[in-house]
C-alpha cells in the first residue's frame, strides 16, 4: 500500500501540510493520505460519519447538496459511508438501491470537499447468490483457494477492484478510501460469521481478499478490521484478525451495548481494548459502526454515544465514529429536522472534540 509515484506523494502531503510521518502510521500504508490525515489529527477531534449521507435521508433522495446531518447540524459529516453489496453480481444498484454510478459521483464529491470515504461490503454468496444474512450457510471454505467456487469468488473481487480503480477525482487521480470487508465476523448473522466458518477460514478469506485487491494496484486503499462487540479480552478481539500487514485500522461495530441502559460503560471498556491493541500495533482505532434505530431515545446522542466519545482515552485515541443510514421507508439512525432528538444531536456535534467536515478541513491547514 505504499504510494510509488511522486504525484501520489505530493497528494498525500497536501492533505497534511507535509508533516513528519508518525511512528503510528501503518506499515501497510505508510504514505497513504487517509492514514496521515487521521494520524495528524489524533487527540484533536473525532471525525463524525454517516452512512449514505449524501444519497438520501428522511423524506428526500438524490438532491444535490442535501444531507440529514447538514440539515440538523449545519455541516456535512467528515466521513461518508457507502455499501458495495450487489456490485459483485453485476447489479447497477446496491442492496439499498443506491446506483453505483451515483455512489462514485458522491464519493468523489466528498473527497474533493475534504471528506474521507469508507466502503463496507455485504456480498451475495458466490455459490448460490443468497444474500449476506444467511449465517448458517457454509460458504467460506468453498470460495478459498482450492475451493469449488474459488473462481466465482475471484470474479466477484474483479468487480470490486474495477469499481475502486474507476474511483478517480476530476484530475484523474485515484481517490483514497477505507475498505471494511467481512465485518461483524464474530456474530452469527452473516455467512462469513461465527456459525458458518472458523476463525482460520475467516482470516484466510480476509487476507486473500486484500492481497488480491492490492495486486490490482489499489495503493490508495486503507483496510479496516471491525468485529462486533462480542469480545471481552484482547485475545477474543484478535481471534479473527488477518494480520498487521493486512490491516490499517482496528475498529468495532457496536449497536447492542449502546442500545441498552448503562451499556455505554461496556462500550467504553471494549473500545479501550481496541485502542490499546491499536497503539501496540501502530494502527488507528475507530468506532466503525453504531447507532440507535429510529433514534427512539431523544437523549441517546448526548448521554449514550456522547458518554463514549467524551471518555478521556477515547478523545485522545479514537479516529472516527460512524452511525448507520437514514432510510425513511425502513429505518433511520440520525434525527431529521423536527425530530425530538434533533437539538440533542446538534449539541453533541457542536462539541469541540467532534469534527464535522469544515472543522476537519480547518485542522488540515
Amino acid at each position: 500500500m505504499v504510494f510509488g509515484t511522486l504525484a501520489l506523494l505530493v497528494g498525500a502531503c497536501s492533505w497534511v501540510a507535509c508533516g513528519p510521518t508518525s511512528s503510528a502510521v501503518s506499515k501497510t500504508a505508510p504514505e497513504n493520505s487517509i492514514v496521515l490525515q487521521l494520524q495528524a489529527k489524533k487527540g484533536k477531534g473525532i471525525l463524525f460519519g454517516h452512512q449514505d449521507d449524501l444519497a438520501y435521508g428522511v423524506g428526500w433522495e438524490y438532491i444535490d447538496g442535501e444531507s440529514d446531518v447538514k440539515r440538523v447540524a449545519g455541516d456535512y459529516p467528515a466521513l461518508f459511508g457507502w455499501e458495495l453489496g450487489g456490485l459483485e453480481l453485476g447489479h447497477e444498484v446496491n442492496l439499498d438501491s443506491v446506483p453505483f454510478s451515483k455512489m462514485k459521483e458522491l464519493a468523489v464529491w466528498g473527497f474533493e470537499h475534504g471528506a474521507i470515504n469508507t466502503f463496507s461490503w455485504h456480498p451475495h454468496s458466490p455459490i448460490d447468490s443468497i444474500n449476506a444474512w444467511h449465517g448458517d450457510s457454509v460458504v467460506v471454505k468453498h470460495i478459498l483457494p482450492g475451493g469449488t467456487y474459488h473462481a466465482q469468488f475471484d470474479q466477484q473481487l474483479d468487480r470490486i477492484a474495477a469499481f475502486f480503480l474507476d474511483l478517480k477525482d476530476k484530475a484523474g487521480q485515484p481517490v483514497p478510501f477505507i475498505f471494511r470487508p467481512w465485518h461483524e465476523m464474530d456474530g452469527g448473522w452473516f455467512w462469513w460469521g461465527s456459525k458458518a466458518c472458523s476463525p482460520a477460514e475467516l482470516k484466510a478469506l480476509f487476507r486473500y481478499t486484500i492481497e488480491y485487491l492490492r495486486k490490482k494496484g489499489l495503493s490508495q486503499m486503507v483496510v479496516a478490521y471491525s468485529p462486533d462487540r462480542n469480545f471481552d479480552t484482547p485475545e477474543e478481539y484478535l481471534q479473527w484478525y488477518p494480520g498487521d500487514d493486512i490491516v490499517d485500522i482496528l475498529g468495532m461495530d457496536n449497536y447492542y451495548d449502546l442500545g441498552r441502559v448503562g451499556g455505554e460503560k461496556e462500550a467504553i471498556r471494549k473500545i479501550h481494548i481496541v485502542i490499546d491493541l491499536a497503539k501496540g500495533k501502530n494502527k488507528l482505532a475507530a468506532l466503525t459502526e453504531t447507532g440507535l434505530e429510529l433514534v427512539s431515545d431523544s437523549s441517546w446522542y448526548s448521554q449514550t454515544l456522547g458518554a463514549v466519545l467524551k471518555d478521556s482515552t477515547v478523545q485522545k485515541e479514537l479516529s472516527y465514529v460512524m452511525v448507520w443510514r437514514n432510510d425513511s421507508k425502513k429505518h433511520f439512525f440520525f434525527p431529521y429536522p423536527g425530530h425530538p432528538a434533533a437539538d440533542d444531536v446538534k449539541n453533541l456535534l457542536d462539541q469541540p472534540n467532534i469534527l464535522l467536515l469544515d472543522e476537519f478541513n480547518q485542522l488540515k491547514k
